[in-house]
């Protein structure tokens, strides 16, 4: 604002010999700023310093040198300082940064990256051929990165994230096995892993899961098996043995009755003695990889011979998911606890799963078994 005598009572305006304008204002240590850009006319000059006064009498200020720091060296700090982070979740983020942020925005201030940009860059990923999932994801890791910028950190006032629907993913519906279906795929893969199989699909397990269950973990006599901990796979590390995914993720799941006789066999033939003695191994015993097991069992073969070419391992628990949701009497609580869900309702779901009720959801998906096998497969009939 100027006073009676034409001078201004915060900050200062000069031309230049360009002929543009130059707005420099006091910070509250006394330090006279420049602001980053100059402007074609003195009447924006002008109201960019009286909108800078503005924020520093509301206490809105940010000194702009603290956000002169570049993205990939703010981002890269940020991923280490994460408390509770996941060795996979760290892995997946660095990633991520890696491939779809940085080369595009790493060298980039922060304070200079604003909403157009962020805009353009993801129209780029989607132009180059990353998928609208792949997108999605990278938009929430850099619109998280840059939330504690501003919210924590008090680098920069705003976050330029704020292209709508940019957040938000469109996967392709994933396949789901009928009964017979996951009976027919346990039978054609190596008698080792077809307990793996049923206790996946049946289970609602995730890989890292099924494969860290231990003999411990698995009450015959009860026909449930425990979920406390899970693998993630590192190149370069090896495998890692962990907690589930989330606090949800610690669980006890009663299997069908149809898929225990197949597990006590596996048990009794593949299994050590000892309580710590993983349940599922290669042929020497050791753990398994999951880049590993698609030519270890001849996957795609397997999957193509039972009609659901393109089946991934994890839709085996999409599949179980689906057969618990049509188990009559199951309510969401009881599903979404079966299946480990994480939300911000994970602790309380743990915490009063009905027992009684998850065995009812193995006890349909029983009854859908035998049902299913009064029916002679395709295989059967084809051996007739």
């Amino acid at each position: 604002m100027a006073n009676q005598d034409g001078h201004r009572r915060f900050g200062n305006i000069r031309k230049r010999e360009s002929g543009r304008y130059q707005a420099r204002y006091p910070g509250p240590d006394g330090r006279m700023r420049s602001a980053p850009q100059t402007f074609a006319r003195k009447a924006e000059a002008e109201k960019y310093l009286s909108l800078i006064e503005a924020q520093m009498v509301r206490g809105e200020w940010i000194d702009p040198e603290r956000g002169k720091i570049r993205l990939q060296d703010y981002a890269e700090r940020w991923i280490t300082e994460r408390p509770n982070l996941r060795p996979r979740t760290t892995h997946l983020y660095r990633w991520t940064l890696g491939r779809h942020i940085t080369p595009y925005l790493g060298d980039m201030p922060l304070n200079r990256i604003d909403t157009p940009m962020v805009r353009e860059w993801r129209t780029r990923l989607l132009t180059e051929g990353v998928s609208v999932t792949m997108a999605a994801k990278a938009y929430r890791l850099l619109r998280a990165v840059l939330m504690t910028a501003v919210k924590e950190d008090e680098l920069i006032r705003i976050n330029p994230c704020r292209v709508v629907g940019a957040d938000q993913e469109k996967p392709a519906e994933r396949p789901v096995l009928t009964v017979p279906q996951i009976f027919d795929l346990a039978e054609r893969v190596p008698d080792r892993f077809q307990a793996l199989i049923l206790v996946t699909a049946f289970g609602s397990l995730r890989w890292g899961e099924a494969v860290a269950l231990q003999r411990c973990d698995i009450d015959l006599s009860a026909g449930t098996v425990r979920v406390r901990q899970a693998f993630v796979e590192h190149r370069g590390t090896g495998l890692i043995l962990g907690p589930p995914k989330s606090k949800a993720g610690l669980r006890t799941i009663a299997l069908p009755k149809a898929a225990q006789p197949v597990l006590k066999q596996h048990m009794d033939a593949y299994v050590g003695e000892a309580p710590e003695a993983f349940v599922f191994t290669g042929g020497s015993g050791r753990n398994i990889w999951r880049g590993n097991f698609n030519k270890l069992v001849k996957w795609p073969e397997a999957v193509a011979a039972i009609g659901a070419a393109g089946l991934h391992f994890h839709d085996l628990r999409h599949t179980g998911n689906s057969l618990a949701s049509r188990a009559p009497g199951a309510s969401l609580r009881d599903i979404m606890a079966r299946m480990g869900h994480d939300s911000p309702r994970a602790a309380l779901i743990y915490q009063h799963t009905n027992r009684e009720a998850d065995h009812g959801i193995a006890d349909a998906i029983d009854q859908a078994v035998k049902a299913a096998r009064r029916r002679p497969s395709k295989r059967q009939q084809q051996r007739s």
